[in-house]
């Protein structure tokens, strides 16, 4: 079978017998706690094959049948799943609506890439598609708890609609977790009503530097853009229905420029003009970071009780508050900072980055909800729910692991998919390091060298999408893609030893259908060949440079 991610156990029948569907499609038997996907199947499922689904009569079971089952010795975890598939039809059994939901997902890849289009591919020479499945049994159930992507929002607004159509893409490759990058120095992306002025003037920008920063072009189109609340609420729903959880991600105390050149008096006016800033149009780390004060807390505390409530417990108890590469330039130079560090008694301005990420630590947990924060959250000291994601390689998360606290793991170096994916100048943003799709493919999340207590407290991965050369949906489509694809079976499928997988397998089943899935979804992945002509981007540069020293 050409599943990706490859599920745990597949068993065909010997003989190649197959269940077709009539050309009205299968009656639908959904059991108790069912609804829900049901409704996903009859939408999704429905649209690409012209069938109805209607529930089945009084008395049967029904073609396709969907069952919740807890009570099951389901040794993978209650996203563990079951589907049967024989002479009286297909059967689906979910350990929870989750796993079931999951099961969903393998149904879809197993009918042919045509079940992901949104309408039935009729009028081909050869007909319409056939519908069958092989008979067979397939158990499955995920690796990891945390299977996630981060999307960088900020540095190039994605539209709504773009945000729920990358849940959907998740959601297809069995991943759980959209951790929303929603602030930081070239922008703030969503709606405070009580600072109003972090979207009327946080969320634009005059220009955007066309390339990496040592690039000497521009883009003197403004730009920006937010989510309403509404819209919060409308992208968390449509991805709880999805059973993806969205974490949102508030930076502090740096790249925060946007939310001090809304307003003002956050950053450290003593030292530099705050009220000339605008919205930062570079890409980078800006020198301009929050000021640490009592009235500086307050806004932000007025900023995480609306998150808050647009982010419910149940859908997302964690939040991530950044916390990393904080400059400390104003700091030192600044009397108020110098008098506030003696004042709280931390160690210099070290000590105040920490002091930010403790506070709001403490305020979220006394609310009921988990920080998260990129692994300088460490250097300061954590309460014990905290998590951190290992960003800087694997040592802040064995750090953190071994300390107690729960990560995920996301290092630069192995899954950051604004990296580029081969080398030469055909790329359409040569950025970083070279991580093709045989690299994500041979990444781990736990390193050999945890102990089992602290290997129990990594979460699972998520792979990160920082955009300031993503400037559209194309550009991030190609960036993902088909590394994501690579990252799923990574984080979902029970793997041997990195260098023990086998590759080739995975790179057979791409070929013979998900590059056709991916096609039939309208992403705009990178082929195998390489970049086509309207993907490159000549003459923009990236990082390396030419004739610059190898990043290592």
């Amino acid at each position: 079978m050409d599943l990706i991610p490859a599920p745990r156990v597949v068993l065909l029948d010997q003989e190649g017998r197959r269940y077709a569907f009539g050309p009205q499609g299968p009656s639908l038997g959904a059991g108790p706690g069912t609804a829900a996907v049901a409704r996903r199947l009859r939408a999704e499922l429905g649209a690409a094959t012209g069938w109805d689904l209607p529930a089945a009569g009084d008395g049967r079971a029904g073609d396709l049948r969907l069952r919740i089952d807890p009570d099951r010795d389901w040794d993978l975890g209650p996203e563990s799943y079951l589907i049967d598939i024989g002479p009286d039809g297909v059967e689906l059994t979910g350990a929870s609506a989750t796993g079931l939901f999951w099961s969903a997902q393998t149904l879809r890849q197993l009918l042919g890439p045509d079940a992901h289009r949104r309408a039935p591919a009729t009028g081909r020479p050869q007909g319409p598609p056939a519908w069958s499945l092989p008979h067979g049994t397939i158990a499955d159930g995920p690796r990891f708890g945390w299977r996630g992507m981060m999307l960088d929002v900020a540095r190039h607004f994605m539209p709504k609609d773009g945000v729920l159509r990358y849940i959907d893409l998740l959601a297809a490759h069995k991943l759980n977790v959209l951790h929303l990058h929603l602030t930081d120095d070239q922008g703030w992306r969503i709606e405070i009503k009580r600072h109003p002025r972090l979207t009327e003037v946080g969320a634009w920008r005059a220009r955007s530097r066309r390339g990496h920063r040592a690039s000497p072009l521009w883009n003197e189109t403004p730009h920006g853009g937010f989510y309403t609340q509404d819209d919060i609420r409308e992208i968390v729903a449509y991805a709880a229905e999805r059973h993806v959880r969205v974490v949102p991600e508030i930076d502090l105390p740096g790249h925060s420029q946007a939310a001090i050149a809304a307003y003002p008096e956050l950053g450290n006016a003593d030292v530099v003009d705050t009220a000339a800033l605008g919205v930062w149009d570079d890409w980078g780390i800006s020198e301009n970071v929050l000021a640490p004060t009592e009235a500086v807390l307050r806004f932000y505390e007025g900023v995480f009780e609306e998150l808050l409530e647009l982010f419910p417990a149940d859908v997302s108890p964690f939040v991530h508050v950044g916390g990393d590469e904080c400059p400390k330039a104003q700091w030192k130079a600044s009397p108020a900072a110098q008098e506030r560090i003696r004042e709280l008694g931390v160690d210099g301005e070290d000590g105040l980055q920490s002091w930010f990420v403790r506070h709001f630590d403490g305020w979220l947990a006394e609310r009921g909800r988990r920080l998260i924060g990129w692994d300088e959250i460490l250097e300061g000291g954590l309460a014990p729910g905290a998590a951190v994601s290992s960003w800087r390689g694997y040592a802040g998360g064995i750090a953190a692991a071994e300390a107690g606290h729960d990560v995920v793991m996301c290092p630069e170096q192995q899954v950051y998919l604004d990296h580029r994916q081969a080398a030469g100048g055909d790329e359409p943003m040569p950025i970083g390091y070279v991580r093709s799709l045989e690299d994500v493919y041979r990444f781990e999340p736990v390193p050999p060298n945890l102990s089992p207590e602290a290997a129990a407290h990594v979460l699972g991965a998520q792979a990160n999408v920082w955009t300031e050369v993503m400037e559209n949906q194309d550009r991030v489509d190609y960036q993902v893609f088909p590394r994501l694809a690579a990252f799923a079976e990574v984080v979902w499928s029970w793997q041997p030893a990195p260098e023990e997988r086998d590759f080739a397998w995975f790179e057979g089943r791409m070929a013979a259908a998900h590059y056709a899935r991916l096609d039939a979804l309208g992403v705009a992945y990178r082929p195998p060949g390489g970049p086509l002509p309207w993907q490159r981007r000549p003459g923009v540069l990236g990082r390396p440079i030419e004739g610059a020293p190898p990043i290592v």
